[in-house]
C-alpha cells in the first residue's frame, strides 16, 4: 500500500498565504564538516523571529534506538524529554522579505515518502527555490579563503563555481535526494558544501557558516544577518592563529596545505581531494596543543555568541 505524502506533515492553522518563497534546509546526521550548516541553522532561527508553518510525524522516521533524545534526570523524577522534531518556519529577512527554513534530524527510513511529502509541501507552500547547505572535509589551509562546491538542478543556479570533481559517487543524504527529486519535476534546488579544514572538521567553526550564509544570500536574493557569526569566525580564526604560532609543527603542516591550496588556485595543482593519500596531513599531524583546542570548540556547541 503506497502511503499518502500528506499523511506525514500537518500544515499549521496559522500558517499565511505565501508565494514564491525560498526554501533553506538543514538536516542533520550527514556530513557537516566544521558544524557549518548546523551553526548557520541555529544562528538563522537565533536571530531572526520564527514561527513554525509546517510538522512532520517524527515518530514514523525516525530510530529511537539509533538516536536516543535526550532526557533529563533530576534527584528522583525524569524531569524533561527532549524530543526530536523536523519542522520548516517562516522568517523574514532584513528587508521583510519572507522565506522558509526546514529543520530537523534526517530520517533514519523512509526516505522515498519523506522526499514525496517535501516535494507535496513545497507545492502547498509554494516554494520557488530550495536551498540547502553543509560543510565537507578539504585539505586545504584555514590560512586561505574557504571554497564552496555548489550543485543545482539547473546550470545557471550554480554559474562562477569552480567544479571540485567531474564524477563522484558517495554516500546518498535525504537532502541530496531532495534535490534530485526536484531536479527530476524540473523544480529549482541548489546545494552548497563549503571547504572546511580537515583538521577542524570535528570543531565547531564559524567562518565555515558565514561562506555558507554568504553563499545563500548571493543564490536568493536574501538580507540575512551575519554580525554574531562573524565576531564569532574573528574570535576562532585567532585563537587558531595563536596556536599555530606556538608550534613549529602545525605551522609546517598549515604551510604545505598553502603551498597545495596555492597550487590548486593557480590550476598547476592535482586537486584538494589529496589524490596522494600519504602525503595528505592528518589531524594527529597537527599535535596535541591543536588538539586541545578543537576539543575546546567542540564543547562550544551551537552558539555562535559563545
Amino acid at each position: 500500500m503506497v502511503r499518502d505524502p500528506g499523511d506525514l506533515y500537518q500544515v499549521s492553522p496559522e500558517a499565511p498565504q505565501l508565494g514564491d518563497v525560498p526554501m533553506l534546509y538543514y538536516l542533520d546526521g550527514f556530513i557537516d564538516a566544521g558544524g557549518a550548516g548546523r551553526l548557520l541553522t541555529a544562528h538563522l532561527l537565533g536571530a531572526l523571529e520564527h514561527i513554525e508553518v509546517a510538522r512532520f510525524d517524527v515518530d514514523s522516521l525516525i530510530d529511537y534506538r539509533s538516536r536516543r533524545p535526550v532526557m533529563t534526570f533530576a534527584k528522583d523524577h525524569w524531569e524533561s524529554y527532549d524530543a526530536p522534531e523536523i519542522s520548516v518556519s517562516l522568517l523574514h529577512d532584513g528587508t521583510g522579505t519572507p522565506f522558509l527554513l526546514l529543520n530537523g534530524p534526517e530520517p533514519d527510513h523512509d526516505w522515498n515518502s519523506f522526499i514525496s511529502a517535501l516535494l507535496s509541501l513545497a507545492t502547498t507552500l509554494q516554494v520557488k527555490l530550495a536551498v540547502g547547505f553543509h560543510g565537507i572535509p578539504m585539505g586545504v589551509p584555514h590560512t586561505r579563503p574557504l571554497g564552496v562546491t555548489a550543485h543545482a538542478t539547473q546550470a545557471e543556479l550554480v554559474e562562477g563555481y569552480r567544479p571540485l570533481v567531474d564524477r563522484l559517487q558517495v554516500p546518498g543524504s535525504a537532502a541530496a535526494l531532495l534535490e534530485l527529486r526536484m531536479g527530476e519535476e524540473g523544480r529549482a534546488a541548489i546545494g552548497f558544501a563549503v571547504h572546511v579544514p580537515h583538521y577542524l572538521a570535528q570543531a565547531a567553526y564559524p567562518a565555515a557558516a558565514v561562506t555558507l550564509l554568504e553563499s545563500v544570500e548571493r543564490a536568493t536574493g536574501l538580507s540575512l544577518p551575519a554580525d554574531a557569526l562573524r565576531e564569532a569566525a574573528h574570535r576562532t580564526d585567532l585563537e587558531i592563529a595563536r596556536q599555530v604560532e606556538g608550534s613549529d609543527e602545525v605551522t609546517e603542516v598549515v604551510q604545505a596545505l598553502e603551498q597545495q591550496y596555492d597550487a590548486f588556485a593557480a590550476g598547476s595543482g592535482n586537486g584538494l581531494l589529496a589524490e596522494d593519500a600519504e602525503n595528505m596531513p592528518t589531524a594527529e599531524e597537527l599535535g596535541a596543543q591543536f588538539e586541545r583546542f578543537l576539543a575546546e570548540q567542540q564543547g562550544r556547541g551551537d552558539n555562535p555568541d559563545a
